[in-house]
């Protein structure tokens, strides 16, 4: 039985991973992993003006440096988890973190804007390794009672990353300038590397590591790389988000042809892993619906919570006339509200039960969503800033519970892949919300250009574009429910 208290926690962790283990040291190398991806993401977009004028390039140009991270992270996630699976989590995560680190030094002294897009492409790379193997590294080094409490950590670090990259990268850039935005992870790059070589477990055997007697046996087999559908793989989900992300909202003849392809590069994986011996993405997984239902659902969410970033600027500055330090002020509301509530909600899921955790989380973005369809312009900022407040703790509840329920039985081998799989479909709802929530606002906005529209208009965007946020909430509240009893059906027929 395992002991509530960290000695306890330590002693399991030891047993499991290890003798000697802490699960403080580990799970500090883990956080600050996470960290670093999530400021990553957000540091540089506050960059792009500056990077405008430094390279003399147009805002169509400098958007590849944001660009070339979030589809090296979107295409390659689900690969080096597998990858990771295969050849060992710990030292697949040392390569990352000093890649990760080295490219953030090469972006500081990038003297073309290209060669910065190849290095960010690089830095890219180096966080999806990091974002898929942390959540794997749980299952094996945390005791199973704790998971939750760990998810929640691991949330809360990647929520302070989101919050603190814009506010970081500001106040960078205007005291040391733009090159200062990539050189300040190099430090903390250089900690994680530390933490994570002192610390976590050495790579053991695995099943799919252990060289088999005969190299023509199917475990042999089982322990090859897909390569042919992690390239597939990559190349569907790279013509899905330029698809989302270069129309801005707005889909032209380029986001048909580009969706097209995302479709047929689908289909071709699919075909591709059903006669592939050794698959990335094993079709059977899928008819697992508890795994099914918590991907489907982080997708539909993630999507929701692009809605507060879309729309919310946008609200605040034309409807309520808010300076941009103070749109600032209320947009980091909710990364706070998101980094106070993970551990909390990782406690909470641990005692009560992830599923309850994900319904009531669930239940909360969907009121906090209603709340901001119908409260008026009249209420002002607080209007606003409520909902958003219990939007996105309930985002941070459900992320931890759902993050929590299906890592904590995932087999060893598998670990990996699955993180990988979960933080796709997170990436996933993010780049699709971007575009279809952008296009809702600005349709509902009965405008094409919502930088000009009156305050009346993107009001009334705002609160249809929250309308429909509700709806795909309680979609996913529907899905959890369906899970949950196609889970338990079986067991009642025996």
């Amino acid at each position: 039985m395992v002991k509530s208290t960290d000695a306890g926690t330590s002693e399991a962790v030891a047993g499991r991973a290890g003798p000697g283990v802490s699960v403080r040291w580990v799970l500090a190398g883990l956080s600050l992993s996470m960290l670093l991806s999530s400021l990553g993401t957000s540091i540089a977009n506050v960059g792009l003006p500056a990077l405008a004028h430094a390279f003399g390039a147009s805002f169509q140009q400098v958007q590849w440096v944001v660009l070339a991270y979030l589809l090296a992270v979107t295409t390659l996630i689900v690969g080096v988890g597998r990858l990771g699976d295969l050849i060992g989590r710990r030292r697949l995560l040392l390569a990352g973190v000093l890649l990760f680190t080295v490219a953030s030094a090469l972006c500081g002294a990038a003297p073309t804007l290209w060669l910065l897009i190849a290095a960010r492409a690089a830095q890219g790379l180096g966080a999806a390794v990091m974002m898929a193997l942390t959540m794997a590294f749980v299952g094996g080094t945390v005791p199973k009672a704790g998971t939750g409490r760990a998810m929640g950590l691991l949330g809360t670090m990647s929520a302070i990353g989101t919050a603190l990259g814009p506010s970081l990268g500001g106040v960078l850039i205007s005291g040391f300038g733009w090159r200062s935005v990539f050189l300040a992870t190099v430090p903390l790059g250089l900690v994680t590397l530390i933490l994570v070589r002192r610390h976590l477990p050495a790579d053991g055997p695995g099943p799919d590591r252990q060289p088999p007697a005969d190299r023509h046996s199917p475990r042999a087999t089982r322990s090859r790389f897909d390569l042919p559908g992690t390239v597939l793989l990559a190349l569907t989900l790279a013509a899905y988000a330029l698809a989302m992300t270069l129309g801005r909202g707005h889909f032209g003849a380029h986001t048909v042809v580009l969706l097209a392809a995302a479709a047929l590069g689908a289909a071709l994986f699919v075909r591709v892993e059903v006669r592939a011996a050794s698959p990335l993405v094993r079709p059977a997984m899928f008819r697992d619906p508890a795994l099914s239902t918590s991907l489907a659902m982080s997708t539909l969410v993630s999507t929701v919570m692009m809605a507060t970033l879309v729309v919310g600027p946008f609200y605040l500055s034309r409807a309520l006339r808010l300076d941009d330090a103070l749109v600032g002020l209320v947009l980091s509301a909710g990364p706070l509200v998101a980094a106070l509530t993970g551990v909390p909600a990782g406690r909470v899921a641990d005692r009560f039960g992830a599923y309850r955790m994900t319904v009531a989380g669930l239940g909360a973005s969907a009121a906090g969503c209603v709340l901001l369809a119908v409260t008026p312009t009249a209420l002002g900022v607080l209007g606003y800033a409520g909902p958003l407040v219990i939007v996105t703790a309930g985002y941070a509840v459900f992320q931890t519970a759902n993050n929590t329920a299906v890592m904590a039985d995932v087999p060893a081998d598998r670990r990996g892949v699955t993180s990988g799989m979960l933080n796709l479909s997170r990436n996933l709802g993010l780049i699709t919300g971007t575009s279809v929530m952008g296009a809702v606002f600005a349709f509902a906005s009965s405008t094409d250009d919502v930088t000009t529209a009156g305050s009346g208009a993107v009001a009334t965007g705002m609160r249809v574009t929250f309308a429909v946020a509700a709806v795909l909430v309680l979609a996913a509240l529907a899905l959890a429910a369906t899970g949950r009893a196609l889970t338990r059906r079986p067991a009642r027929a025996g």
